[in-house]
């Protein structure tokens, strides 16, 4: 039985730790720079995460794994956050690569707009707690 994180409305929630995921080195000077950038929709939603303040879970800003590098991510849970900007409306092929990519790997990815963390950051934390209860509840 898998060992249980944490939980939400009542719920346990179940750890799903993926390990040995590939990462590329030389992504590391990309990522200093995104981390520098400060876009505004993952501000947002990083103070809404950071220091286990969403349900006690540990999410990490700006991780590499393998070739990309992903907006937010939680180790206990192998769980991605993507924030989609206007760029990403641009790049649907490359995108449909990459989450298939990273979901062979194991992972599962809430997607959420730019947009939206910006204008209806409730209703976000609501589906992120939706989509984990969904995939890691019991």
């Amino acid at each position: 039985m898998k060992e249980i994180l944490t939980q939400i409305n009542g719920i346990p929630i179940h750890k799903n730790f993926v390990e040995n995921l590939p990462y590329n080195p030389k992504l590391k000077a990309l990522l200093n720079e995104k981390r520098k950038a400060g876009i505004l929709s993952e501000v947002i939603f990083w103070k809404q995460v950071r220091a286990k303040s969403f349900h006690h879970i540990d999410f990490d800003r700006q991780r590499i794994i393998g070739n990309y590098i992903v907006d937010f991510y939680v180790k206990k849970l192998g769980l991605i956050v993507e924030i989609d900007g206007w760029s990403h409306d641009l790049k649907k092929d490359y995108d449909e690569l990459r989450q298939k990519y990273l979901e062979s790997l194991g992972l599962k990815i809430f997607r959420v707009t730019d947009f939206d963390v910006k204008n209806n950051l409730s209703v976000v934390m609501k589906d992120l707690e939706n989509f984990v209860v969904e995939n890691y509840g019991c």
